[in-house]
């Protein structure tokens, strides 16, 4: 028999109005800003009247290093939250949006798969709500307005060398990483290097997802450093006036959006900051709001644990005051074969030993996660080659390491084939054994912080920064941004730097390459190793393959 895609599955789908599923939440028609018949954004009136409700359970899902073998962190996600739908409990699913960037590359849609999936799958996985291409607007309208102001006589006396602000897109595009801006002649402009990010690497992007409203998103707007005059003194976007029309364009991208899974459940669908290189989470006005309508709000970060769950715990909940009752570790027997350096031509192929051999990279974030005070259940999400043995040998390990893994068949089955899982979850919240606490303290160094994420959750010996490196900190930390939390820009392939070295490494270094400020977001990006802000596409991308069918619908997303 044939396996439905995951794009035939959505087009199947039967979707219930978006007033509908709105009303399950108690969400009143006029407060919902309807785009089409299946989804919309939350009114921010509505939003602001549910501040003296209790909050739900908040439930954190997360994985392994990803592999090429793939390991269905969102498809979890959602058939998570409609499982506990199942079995008789008032769940909301909150996960990120997909960035264009990708979708076209390699890494493909975010919308989940199989029969654990959210629809509208096509628009969701495209334009969407329009909300990235608004992040982009604002974003290079700060760009414009920079080059403005010095042509037209540069009264804050910015030193073009000092200009730290970018341009963005949300396009995989390796041409624009380093750029020459206003050539030919001087209508133009002052010559200069500059270069572009992918749009989910903004710090816009960043502070529309950690902002609670729309004054906070104008203030960090206007906190956002842009550049520094000559003697280092830093220039504020709200020295160019930019933060007020910054915020206009924001303005409907701050509301939440309220879609559906396959089983009608409600999800909402709110930023894509990327978590390799950003912070990895949806909004926090958007899992705020989930928690104060839904008794359980499953949420997803992005790629592994050392990555996607360090910046939740650390960004994120610190930020917003959340605490996770639970955490769902991600893997696939398929992926611990891989960890045992099984290729994937031979995934299909029983291999008992190579999953024992692969188990200590799910083992080393077991160990990570449960050291922020976080209750921990693994979710095997089952495919169709993996054995009985093979399973069996995922558990094992598994208890070995205080915890349990639970197998899942949410991708063939749906709601039906994650109930145990959903079971297990409530047992843990309910327990009440959570004694969530970040990993550093605000007041600790910024250096040290670095050093504490390497050591700790990447089991690193050392981290490598040049002293320019540490003069930077230390002069951040003089101006009054000691205090801000760490985010890792490394590639999510591995605990390393190396994206080729996987399983439970030690004995390695952390290079520091370069620190950025996002006073504005509220943390110190520390790009390492080889990461690019912003991607390219790999010699053979899905665009390729992506077209409209002779009946008008779209193929080749996935």
């Amino acid at each position: 028999m044939a396996v439905k895609t995951d794009i035939e599955i959505a087009r199947e789908a039967r979707k219930k109005p978006i007033l509908e599923i709105g009303a399950k939440l108690g969400i009143p028609s006029e407060h919902l800003l309807p785009y089409g018949h299946d989804k919309a954004k939350i009114g921010q009136d509505f939003i602001k009247s549910l501040e003296g409700r209790p909050s739900g359970k908040l439930i954190l899902v997360t994985a392994i290093n990803p592999t090429p073998a793939g390991e269905g962190k969102t498809t979890t996600t959602v058939g998570l939250g409609d499982g506990l739908n199942r079995i008789g409990k008032k769940a909301v699913v909150c996960i990120r949006e997909a960035s264009l960037g990708p979708n076209f590359g390699m890494k493909g849609g975010a919308a989940g798969g199989g029969y654990a999936q959210v629809v509208p799958m096509e628009e969701m996985n495209l334009h969407f709500t329009g909300d990235f291409h608004a992040i982009t607007a604002a974003h290079n309208l700060l760009s414009a307005m920079i080059d403005n102001h010095i042509y037209w006589g540069n009264s804050l006396e910015i030193d073009e060398r000092r200009i730290v602000w970018r341009r963005v897109m949300d396009m995989n595009d390796r041409a624009l990483r380093d750029i020459v801006v206003s050539l030919g002649g001087i209508s133009n402009g002052f010559p200069r290097q500059t270069g572009f990010d992918i749009t989910v690497a903004s710090e816009v992007m960043a502070i529309l997802c950690l902002s609670r409203d729309l004054a906070d998103l104008e203030k960090r707007l206007g906190d956002i450093v842009v550049a520094y005059t000559r003697d280092k003194t830093p220039i504020y976007c709200r020295d160019l006036k930019a933060d007020g029309a910054m915020t206009v364009l924001l303005k409907d991208a701050m509301q939440p959006n309220l879609v559906q899974t396959l089983e009608n459940n409600p999800a909402f669908v709110h930023g894509g900051p990327f978590a390799n290189i950003a912070h990895g989470c949806n909004s926090v006005i958007a899992t705020a709001t989930a928690l104060k309508l839904g008794d359980y709000v499953v949420t997803e970060a992005g790629f592994g644990a050392d990555l996607g769950a360090e910046k939740f715990f650390d960004i994120k909940c610190r930020k917003a005051g959340l605490k996770p009752s639970v955490a769902v570790i991600v893997a696939t027997v398929r992926a611990m074969k891989m960890n045992g350096g099984v290729a994937k031509a031979d995934l299909g192929t029983e291999n008992v030993d190579a999953v024992k051999k692969g188990c200590p990279n799910l083992g080393r974030h077991i160990g990570n996660v449960k050291g922020f005070g976080v209750p921990v259940v693994v979710a095997i999400n089952h495919f169709f080659s993996d054995t009985d043995a093979e399973v069996a040998a995922v558990k094992a390990y598994v208890a070995q390491q205080g915890a349990e893994a639970i197998l899942c068949r949410h991708w063939a089955n749906g709601s039906a084939g994650i109930e145990e899982l959903a079971h297990k979850v409530v047992a843990l919240a309910e327990g009440g054994s959570a004694s969530f606490a970040p990993l550093y303290p605000d007041e600790m160094p910024l250096f040290q912080k670095i050093e504490t994420i390497a050591r700790r959750i990447y089991h690193a010996d050392e981290v490598l920064a040049d002293k320019s490196i540490r003069d930077q900190l230390k002069t951040w930390e003089a101006a009054g941004y000691g205090h801000l939390p760490i985010c890792m820009a490394k590639t999510q392939y591995s605990f390393t730097t190396d994206p080729n070295l996987r399983g439970a490494p030690t004995g390695h270094s952390v290079p520091v390459r370069e620190v950025r400020l996002s006073a504005g977001a509220g943390f110190i990006v520390v790009i390492c190793g080889e990461i690019m802000t912003m991607p390219g596409l790999p010699k053979v991308p899905s665009a390729e393959v992506i077209r409209l069918n002779g009946d008008g619908n779209v193929e080749g997303l996935f």
